[in-house]
């Protein structure tokens, strides 16, 4: 690993747990939004910041002879990404008192298919690696499915508030679970269109603005969409 990748990977790891910080004092004033979501905030950039220490260490990262493997980047996704689509999930139905498990599980559970199937490609050959890939992003289109339709319309149904800021939410998470998977098969994974370093630098940039971004956005929405009165 070059000093590049290892100081990216350092800051990387202190900027989520700044995020972690950040959350648990807004936590203390909730403003209406329920315990659970500040806790899934704090658990995201915790667990993220985690992994990637883990390829700063030199632990989270495996050599091949003509790739490097980031399988730490994969631990990490397993676990954030379906807690930002349970965060989504939970904005859309925030005024819902009884939440759609079934919808959330459907959710959780294609994301996690894509997430392994490309773990699976990473590991595999150029041929096998293509078909691995397309399974993730069959699963992607479930995702996207079910962020635009089921959850779209149960937002729309509590008041033009929640439905404009589930729409602007969805529309950022969105757009970042598009750039992943281009950024994975543009880059040395892929058809190595682009060298390692911008390889890194992507996928340094990308989950600081999907996870810490997207989090301090619905939770700033959310509480501004609070039961007036509502404090503690």
């Amino acid at each position: 690993m070059s000093r590049f990748d290892i100081v990216m990977h350092y800051s990387y790891s202190a900027i989520m747990f700044i995020g972690a910080v950040t959350f648990f004092i807004w936590s203390q004033k909730p403003r209406g939004v329920s315990k659970g979501e500040y806790i899934i905030a704090m658990i995201i950039p915790l667990w993220s910041g985690t992994a990637y220490l883990s390829i700063a260490l030199g632990q989270g990262v495996l050599q091949e002879p003509d790739q490097t493997i980031y399988f730490a980047r994969y631990l990490d996704w397993v676990v954030t990404t379906p807690l930002l689509l349970l965060a989504l999930a939970l904005t859309a139905m925030f005024y819902e008192p009884k939440k759609d498990k079934a919808l959330i599980g459907g959710l959780i559970t294609a994301d996690v298919f894509m997430i392994l199937t490309g773990l699976i490609a990473d590991f595999s050959n150029d041929t096998l690696k293509y078909v691995w890939y397309g399974l993730g992003i069959a699963a992607l289109l479930i995702v996207l499915y079910i962020i635009w339709y089921p959850l779209r319309k149960m937002a729309a149904k509590s008041g033009d508030g929640l439905k404009r800021h589930y729409r602007r939410m969805a529309a950022y998470l969105t757009s970042f679970w598009v750039l992943y998977p281009t950024a994975w098969v543009l880059g040395p994974s892929g058809v190595g269109a682009f060298e390692e370093v911008m390889e890194i630098t992507a996928f340094i940039v990308l989950p600081i603005l999907s996870k810490l971004g997207f989090t301090l956005l619905d939770l700033k929405g959310l509480r501004e969409l609070r039961t007036p009165g509502v404090d503690a």
